[in-house]
C-alpha cells in the first residue's frame, strides 16, 4: 500500500503540474490555499504561525481536514516523496528561504481520494519524511484505471425512441469509444515505479426486463435492412410479450459491461503484471408493442 504521509511545506509558493485532469481546489489539500486554472495550480504553502502550519520537521502537520474519532488523519490526500538529487541550486525558491544542507528538497506527489487527479510539487523538509512502504503495483494500476474515467455501455440499439414488436428479432449493439468500450491505456507512477494499464470491455450482460439475461462477448452487430427478419449473429433478443403492463409501458433494460484491465510494471518493478476487473452499467427503457392486423 502507498503510505499516507502527513507533511506540509513550511513556506513559499510552488507551481503544481498536473498528471491527470484539472484538480478541483480543496482547502484541505497539501499546503494551504489553492488557485487553479486548467493546467497549473499555485499553492500558497502553510507558513509558520498559520493555523495548520508545519513545524518544519519531516512529520509536519496534517493538511487541514480534521481527524477521525481515533485521532487519525481524515485528510483525503495520499502523498509520496522522492529526494531531489542533485539538489536544486542555492538560489532556487524550492529551498523556501533555507540553505543547502539545512534539510532537503523533495518531489511530492499527491493524489486526491479516488478522483484520478494527481499533483506534483517541490517541498522543503527539515527531516526526511517517514519511510514509505514498498509501492504496491496493483494500487498504482488502480490509480491508472481510475484516471481512465471508464463508463457504462453507449447503447446504440435498442433505442428508447425506437419501435419494437413482439416476436421480431431485436439486434443489440453499442458504440465503441475509449471510455465506453476500450481499449483505453493510462499510466501511474510513485516511488520510482511506473505501471501501465490497458482496459477493454470483455463482455456485456443485458438484463432485458422480461426476465431474460443475454451475455454478449463483443459490441454486437449493427442491423442493416438487408438482414430482414433474421436474428443478430452476435447479440440479440426476441420479446414474447408487450410492455403494456410494465411501468411507463416500457421494459427496463440494464446493460452491464465488464472491463478487464491488464497492467504491467514498465519502470522499477522487475516486470510484474496482473489484472483488474471493474463493471459499469447503463439503463434505458424500451417499448414493445404488437402488430395490429386490420381486416
Amino acid at each position: 500500500m502507498l503510505t499516507r504521509t502527513r507533511t506540509t511545506a513550511t513556506a513559499g509558493v510552488a507551481a503544481l503540474a498536473f498528471l491527470g485532469t484539472a484538480l478541483t481546489a480543496h482547502a484541505d489539500g497539501p499546503g494551504g490555499s489553492v488557485e487553479c486554472d486548467v493546467f497549473i495550480c499555485e499553492v500558497e504553502a502553510d507558513a509558520p504561525g498559520r493555523p495548520g502550519a508545519g513545524s518544519g520537521s519531516g512529520a509536519g502537520s496534517e493538511p487541514q481536514g480534521g481527524s477521525g474519532e481515533d485521532g487519525a488523519s481524515s485528510s483525503p490526500w495520499t502523498c509520496t516523496y522522492e529526494l531531489v538529487s542533485p539538489p536544486p541550486p542555492a538560489s532556487s525558491l524550492d529551498w523556501a528561504g533555507h540553505t543547502p544542507g539545512d534539510g532537503a528538497v523533495y518531489e511530492q506527489t499527491c493524489r486526491y481520494l479516488d478522483s484520478g487527479n494527481s499533483v506534483v510539487r517541490m517541498v522543503w523538509l527539515a527531516d526526511p519524511p517517514p519511510a514509505a512502504a514498498a509501492v504496491d503495483p496493483a494500487e498504482l494500476a488502480q490509480w491508472a484505471a481510475d484516471s481512465m474515467k471508464l463508463a457504462g455501455p453507449d447503447i446504440a440499439s435498442p433505442r428508447a425512441a425506437g419501435r419494437y414488436l413482439v416476436g421480431m428479432p431485436m439486434w443489440m449493439w453499442v458504440n465503441q469509444s475509449p471510455t465506453t468500450y476500450g481499449p483505453n491505456t493510462a499510466s501511474a507512477s510513485a516511488g520510482g515505479m511506473t505501471v501501465t494499464a490497458t482496459a477493454k470491455v470483455s463482455k456485456i450482460v443485458w438484463q432485458m426486463g422480461d426476465g431474460a439475461v443475454v451475455t454478449c462477448t463483443g459490441p454486437g452487430t449493427p442491423y442493416t435492412a438487408a438482414a430482414g427478419k433474421t436474428h443478430s449473429p452476435t447479440c440479440g433478443h426476441t420479446y414474447t410479450h408487450t410492455s403494456t403492463h410494465q411501468p411507463q409501458r416500457r421494459y427496463q433494460v440494464t446493460a452491464t459491461s465488464t472491463w478487464t484491465i491488464n497492467w504491467q510494471v514498465t519502470t522499477g518493478g522487475g516486470g510484474q503484471a496482473g489484472q483488474l476487473t471493474e463493471t459499469r452499467q447503463t439503463q434505458m427503457q424500451v417499448p414493445i408493442g404488437e402488430l395490429q392486423v386490420l381486416n
